[in-house]
């Protein structure tokens, strides 16, 4: 017997639930929860990279932990400029998404030794965009085994280590 179905019906409220604002307000304190807006612009705007879990920034582009992660790990890597979609970005943008990118993958596996990494973008709320007005690529290191099952199921995830714990661990592996 083949699995044809799995009901996640709680995922119906989270997307419909999503804020899809282009506000920004920059934090004033170095955290992020303190401003309105946009998530990532608040990100961008943080005092602090540490408490914001930002592992690096370009001219163009930073890398931040994920708050919800889908595993040990999981980056992503965003333009500074609130833009939705891969064509908005200039070609200077483009190339430090890109680079960023590929930095990010080698400090993953660097610090993980994953089989494989997932790469991706969801570009829309249709496509599942968690904030669909600002641009960001996952990095997202992968395990064989590693299927998820718990995320679709029980809206939770199994993670072994803390995000402050991932955080050192990147920062040090971080490519120069």
């Amino acid at each position: 017997m083949t699995l044809e179905r799995l009901w996640a019906g709680w995922r119906s409220e989270y997307v419909s639930g999503i804020d899809t604002s282009t506000a920004t307000s920059p934090a004033t304190d170095g955290t992020v929860e303190d401003a309105g807006g946009c998530i990532l612009c608040r990100i961008v705007a943080a005092a602090d990279d540490a408490v914001a879990l930002v592992l690096e920034r370009t001219a163009t582009t930073f890398t931040v932990m994920n708050l919800y992660p889908y595993a040990s790990g999981h980056l992503m890597v965003a333009p500074l400029r609130h833009e939705a979609d891969l064509d908005g970005l200039d070609e200077a943008e483009a190339i430090g998404m890109t680079s960023a990118t590929r930095r990010a993958l080698r400090a993953v596996r660097a610090a993980y030794d994953p089989d494989g990494v997932n790469v991706g973008a969801n570009l829309g709320r249709a496509a599942g965009a968690g904030v669909p007005g600002h641009l960001h690529l996952h990095v997202v290191p992968r395990w064989y085994g590693d299927t998820n099952f718990m995320t679709a199921v029980a809206e939770a995830r199994v993670m072994p280590e803390d995000l402050a714990t991932g955080y050192r661990k990147l920062r040090e592996l971080w490519p120069a």
